[in-house]
């Protein structure tokens, strides 16, 4: 269950801890199903976006997050589940495509949701290529897609920790991108042109060096 309280709690920690410059919300759609994508450099970006944006967006979350045992693993359940995100087990495609149902139910039930056209954390802080998945559920719901930049993020929480160190960083709301609305069956020549306009917005929100190969998991390690 989403929580109010929870997002405005850590929405003023951040405030207070990191002062953060949040700009452009007012891009964000005031009712009906949109579509968040952004580029993705931290642990963080998921619940410092939930947190930040005037509506509740859902993002994708591992599973992991949601059946450890414990005290601890009780409190990640909660949070998790709090914030709007939704449990996924990745690495498996049926899994994926299951996920990507799920979006597409919560946006037609006129909700917001979350995406990172990367797939995952950049560790370079480069800009990868964007994965078509964004651009097939721009495609296949039809509502306005809203780039989002990130910078600084990463400092929050450095690779290979476990604790947050508080930092200054910076959230970039941009215009909506419509896009038409073709349906769920539509020509990958079409989706991927949609998938470079979302990732050519981010760039410019973020300013960030542009790579044109996909980031690979296997970097994460």
């Amino acid at each position: 269950m989403t929580s109010p309280a929870l997002r405005t709690g850590f929405r003023l920690a951040l405030k207070t801890t990191c002062r953060p410059t949040v700009t452009g919300l007012e891009n964000v759609p005031t009712e009906g199903g949109f579509i968040v994508a952004s580029n993705h450099l931290s642990f963080l970006d998921s619940v410092i976006i939930q947190a930040t944006m005037p509506r509740m967006v859902h993002f994708f979350a591992k599973a992991e997050y949601f059946t450890q045992s414990g005290v601890k693993g009780w409190v990640m359940k909660e949070f998790f589940e709090s914030v709007g995100s939704i449990p996924v087990q990745r690495g498996e495609q049926a899994a994926s495509v299951a996920a990507l149902d799920r979006l597409v139910e919560l946006v037609e039930d006129g909700q917001g949701v979350g995406i990172y056209p990367e797939g995952t954390r950049s560790r370079d802080g480069r800009l990868y290529r964007g994965r078509t998945g964004v651009g097939w559920l721009a495609l296949a719901t039809g509502v306005p897609v809203v780039p989002v930049g990130l910078i600084g993020t990463e400092q929050l929480q450095p690779p290979g920790s476990n604790g947050f160190r508080p930092r200054h960083f910076t959230v970039t709301v941009g215009e909506p991108l419509q896009f038409e609305h073709l349906g769920r069956k539509h020509p990958l020549p079409v989706r991927r042109d949609a998938t470079a306009q979302v990732m050519d917005a981010i760039a410019v929100l973020t300013g960030q060096e542009r790579v044109d190969e996909y980031n690979s998991s296997s970097s994460q390690a």
